[in-house]
């Protein structure tokens, strides 16, 4: 994933430091369309590197404003009013369009009022040696990870665990509570990672690097949002559709054109049925299954016909399954293993996507952000595959988190999102940029105000489709919502679809572990009804059972050595043989035992990959 490194340290030789920013940087180039570059001040102290995409937003760096002496390192992107790029023009600024080396300028007419303002998914080092001030700062929601770890001579940060793992060995163990975080609840939460001795950087951090010292600072606390006063329903809805409005052609400003991941939910509708009318026209596609279709499919294409775009489906082919073991091991090394097994498709769809569209626009963390659906749950795991000392530490470990969610809003923007659905995100920038307009400041900011009344409905959002494009509201949705009407057909579409979607999903995971004994009658059924695959085409459950039964016997064996103590070996013996005649449904034991063996197979021992820069 592109991204940022670096060493901060006076007392280390320079040229060892340069020396180690230029391993760290090249562990992060995963792909030939990455782009890397060194950037130091020794006398500072500073010995950094970054990796973009070609194409995008933080390419051709590093930045620097008119008299050099203000630098930046930059990852990710960010999203501005038009009128802020005129301004800085019309004070003498230059820079290019579409491209990071605006944000130099900006810090010079903002100072530290700077990171405030910033609005998007990044991270980044400025340099200031005017006022000889190192600053190390990321998103306001911490989804452009930085990973840091201090000794006493230097201050080490990237944006993946890996570069830190390539030149401190010593770090190459896993950290008991992020572990029994990871097997609670399917990643680690609260600013821990899998690995001793490593932390993320909090959200909205902005730590200022000055005189030897460190000052760990925040621009920005979710107490902000929260503090603001809940509007009416009518309000609501009205200021939404005013900001969303205004806010959607910036994420359509690209070269050559957008792709939109399109579905067949209501979120991605949303900005279909307003669609800006200027610039290069997007293309849309849909993942899917290797033959047939989902609802998602069939109403995706009818969105994009009625839209008048181009629509594609994207497909698991034959290779996914031939060379399963390659891409698993792929996705969770380069995701620093946050993304699972689970997640293996990620990484192969979005390198599809690409030959289409280097950028990607998507509905994702829109549930989250206007409804708060929750999608962070406890796994639950059988107890019996833990160590007999380390179950207890997995319940506490997952009931702790959980515990947090004090103000829904701020769990799904905080927590929710940053880290439970990081896997993926991290999977699929690997290969593309990615936009969400439901990451926008100001979005975010006017969610928090969205009365409790509505606050789970979809009916604004089929309201505010209504308005912009009634012809899309038309179209049913994947879940059988037909806008904001109601009525005994509309009944009977809803209720089908969500009594075939839960179908769906027991089909391939299999009935709840108590009832396992079961699926042999419930499958049968489900096939015979036609319903299965109508929605789901990810079954992974199922292909560890068939297709991918030699890699599930293989990786497990291999499991029952992971060191660290915390599972129960015999158990995870038999795991494979249980779960592939149907005994159980052990697939997401599997999926988080295999992950954990990856993270430890290749990044405590073979670890170095990357690409050296051109």
């Amino acid at each position: 994933m592109p991204g940022i490194v670096g060493i901060i340290s006076r007392k280390k030789p320079a040229a060892e430091c340069e020396r180690l920013a230029q391993i760290m940087t090249a562990q992060l180039r995963h792909e030939n369309f990455h782009r890397a570059g060194i950037f130091s001040i020794p006398e500072m102290g500073i010995f950094a590197g970054w990796i973009a995409q070609d194409d995008s937003f933080a390419a051709n760096q590093t930045y620097f404003n008119e008299q050099k002496d203000i630098a930046l390192v930059f990852s990710g992107e960010c999203f501005f009013e038009s009128e802020t790029k005129i301004r800085l023009k019309q004070n003498g600024h230059r820079f290019s369009e579409n491209r990071g080396d605006c944000l130099v300028h900006l810090y010079e007419e903002q100072g530290e009022k700077f990171f405030e303002n910033l609005n998007g998914i990044f991270s980044g080092l400025l340099v200031d040696r005017r006022r000889n001030k190192i600053f190390l700062f990321n998103d306001r929601y911490g989804l452009d990870r930085i990973y840091w770890h201090e000794t006493a001579d230097a201050f080490y940060f990237a944006s993946e665990a890996k570069a830190l793992l390539r030149i401190l060995p010593e770090l190459r163990v896993f950290d008991r509570e992020g572990i029994a975080q990871f097997f609670g609840v399917g990643c680690t939460g609260e600013g821990r990672t899998l690995f001793r001795g490593i932390q993320l950087l909090p959200s909205g951090a902005r730590w200022v690097f000055e005189n030897g010292g460190c000052r760990r600072e925040k621009y920005f606390s979710p107490e902000t949002w929260e503090q603001q006063l809940k509007l009416s329903a009518t309000d609501y809805e009205a200021k939404f559709s005013e900001i969303f409005r205004k806010i959607l052609p910036r994420y359509f400003v690209a070269e050559p054109r957008i792709g939109i991941a399109l579905t067949g939910g209501l979120d991605t509708r949303m900005f279909m049925a307003c669609l800006p009318s200027s610039g290069a026209k997007p293309i849309s596609y849909t993942f899917t299954g290797a033959v047939g279709q989902t609802m998602d499919d069939r109403v995706a294409a009818r969105v994009a016909m009625a839209c008048g775009l181009e629509h594609q489906l994207l497909r698991l082919r034959t290779d996914f399954f031939s060379d399963f073991a390659a891409h698993a091991d792929r996705t969770v090394f380069v995701t620093d293993g946050n993304s699972e097994i689970f997640g293996t498709h990620e990484i192969y769809f979005h390198r599809q996507a690409r030959q289409l569209a280097t950028t990607r626009l998507t509905g994702n963390y829109g549930g989250e952000i206007l409804r708060n659906v929750p999608t962070w749950n406890p796994l639950q795991l059988a107890p019996e595959i833990f160590a007999a000392d380390f179950s207890a530490s997995v319940n506490a470990a997952g009931q702790q988190i959980l515990a947090g969610k004090k103000n829904a809003d701020t769990f799904a923007a905080f927590q929710e999102i940053p880290y439970g659905l990081f896997g993926n995100l991290s999977a699929g920038r690997s290969q593309i940029n990615f936009r969400t307009p439901y990451l926008d400041n100001e979005l975010v900011a006017l969610a928090y105000q969205c009365p409790a009344s509505i606050k789970q409905s979809s009916l604004p959002a089929a309201r505010f489709v209504k308005a912009c494009n009634p012809v899309l509201d038309k179209i049913p949705t994947d879940r059988g919502v037909v806008g904001d009407r109601s009525g005994p057909e509309v009944f009977l579409r809803r209720a089908f679809a969500e009594v075939t979607f839960k179908l769906d999903y027991q089909s391939d995971a299999g009935l709840p572990r108590g009832l396992a004994f079961l699926d042999p009658i419930f499958k049968p059924i489900v096939s015979g009804l036609k319903v299965a695959g109508l929605h789901k085409f990810l079954k992974y459950g199922s292909w560890f059972r068939q297709q991918l039964a030699p890699f599930v016997r293989e990786r497990l064996a291999a499991a029952q050595s992971l060191g660290g103590g915390f599972l129960d070996a015999d158990f995870i013996g038999s795991l494979a043989q249980q779960h592939i005649s149907g005994q159980k449904n052990f697939s997401a034991e599997i999926n988080s035992v295999l992950a954990l063996e990856s993270v430890e197979r290749q990044l405590f021992k073979d670890l170095p990959r990357g690409i050296e820069a051109d």
